[in-house]
């Protein structure tokens, strides 16, 4: 079985339960995804699937990737990502696989970019309590001392400083699938997921159920 797929995210909205519990979930666009390349232990000394998911605009891919793709029957993909395979004879090129991977009361765990924030300060990038807002105060957004002047004369590496804050590879586990929409290829998560709007994601089994 294929241990994930990729998808998009739509958005955050909330689901209530049968006992009138309000459910804050995040919805994704799963799939439908396609085989365009098949890897086996003989091949490519692993097993794995290679997925296409989404279009793009023809003139915006490479000669290359248009033939390799040609072999799937796909004309274009905006997303292209490998996942585990126990099996991959049971696959072939050009199949489609969509939401019927997972059921309701899974865990999985999705892998995205995290919004970008620029360059930040500690109390925006670590969570610092800032200084004391009082008369005289002056050191409201501030680090504070970040190091002894006498040894070991530097800052130590490590040090929790202001810098670049965001657009990094994040994942998180143990998300429930709350609802399953195979008509529309939705998926209600319940929490948050990392991404903007319209981010590809990376949905994986992680092998947890309820």
């Amino acid at each position: 079985m294929c241990k994930g797929l990729i998808g998009k995210k739509i958005g955050m909205t909330a689901v209530f339960s049968s006992d009138r519990k309000r459910i804050p979930v995040t919805a994704l666009q799963v799939g439908p995804c396609v085989v365009t390349q098949i890897k086996t232990q003989a091949t490519d000394g692993y097993n794995a699937l290679q997925l296409g998911f989404g279009t793009r605009k023809e003139k915006r891919i490479s000669k290359p990737l248009k033939n390799h793709l040609k072999k799937s029957g796909t004309k274009t993909c905006a997303a292209l990502r490998e996942f585990a395979v126990s099996e991959p004879r049971a696959y072939s090129l050009g199949q489609i696989i969509g939401t019927e991977l997972f059921a309701v009361g899974e865990k999985i765990r999705v892998t995205g970019k995290t919004k970008g924030r620029g360059f930040s300060g500690v109390v925006k990038r670590h969570g610092f309590g800032g200084g004391r807002k009082t008369h005289g105060g002056k050191c409201y957004r501030i680090p504070g001392s970040i190091g002894c002047s006498a040894w070991p004369s530097k800052v130590m590496k490590g040090k929790k400083m202001p810098g670049h804050y965001g657009n990094e590879k994040k994942t998180v586990t143990n998300l429930e699938i709350v609802d399953i929409r195979p008509e529309e290829n939705i998926i209600l998560l319940k929490g948050a997921v990392p991404g903007h709007r319209s981010a590809l994601l990376k949905i994986e089994k992680s092998g947890r159920h309820k």
